[in-house]
């Protein structure tokens, strides 16, 4: 059966709204929007008890005491792709966002830093736009989370460690292709290289643990917001 062009015209607004209803919207440009500004739809908590919740237009996640890192994290993966958002961090809240990424199914031992390490069953693991608002200045350098450990720091790169803006919005952008991954700070590169371990996984939104509350007081936090993605 034929659907009347009339109807078809109806069904597409309809089809736009269930797809925005399920946290994904997509541009005519080719950009997908993986947050709507009003839900966590498309998204689901893994590994760690950090809270999460929608505000003023932005994800927000906010420290705990006593839990290891936490991610929430989208429900599709995806391959190659620029991504962007928006980032605004508490002052030394060490924070990032995985890409590419994926979830250990059972208790996995691995090697970190060339320590052994053990990590727990949904663990999330692999590349992680770094957001580091310390003095050392690592933001948007590339970490294997859970993985590797450092696969591109910003000791060398002054341009990109003066680039993040503390206490304000800050913009940034990721681009997979292939074995070729490139990170910007506010416009300024500050990784571009290439590795392929990973091809295709998940985007995560990570707080990072506290350990007990000791050190850094619970209750801080980071937000995001403009999340959207275009396939390559």
């Amino acid at each position: 059966m034929i659907t009347p062009l009339p109807a078809l015209r109806r069904l597409v607004p309809l089809v736009a709204c269930a797809l925005a209803g399920a946290g994904v919207a997509h541009a005519a440009d080719g950009w997908i929007a993986l947050f709507n500004g009003k839900t966590l739809d498309g998204w689901e908590q893994r590994s760690g008890a950090a809270l999460y919740r929608v505000e003023d237009g932005a994800i927000v996640g906010k420290t705990v005491a006593k839990t290891g890192n936490t991610f929430l994290c989208t429900k599709e993966t995806y391959g190659d792709f620029i991504l962007e958002f928006e980032f605004k961090v508490a002052d030394g809240m060490n924070s990032g966002v995985q890409f590419r990424s994926e979830f250990y199914t059972k208790d996995t031992e691995a090697e970190v830093n060339g320590k052994k390490k053990k990590f727990p069953a949904d663990r999330v693991f692999g590349y992680q736009y770094e957001i580091d608002p310390s003095p050392r200045a690592f933001t948007g350098g590339v970490y294997d989370e859970a993985r590797r450990g450092w696969l591109v720091d910003l000791k060398d790169n002054p341009a990109a460690q003066k680039a993040f803006k503390n206490g304000a919005w800050n913009q940034a952008r990721i681009e997979c292709k292939g074995d070729h991954i490139q990170t910007w700070i506010n416009g300024v590169k500050a990784a571009d290289f290439k590795d392929s371990m990973t091809l295709k996984g998940l985007i995560a939104l990570q707080v990072h643990g506290i350990g007990d509350g000791t050190k850094r007081k619970p209750g801080e936090e980071i937000r995001w917001r403009n999340i959207r993605l275009k396939r390559l």
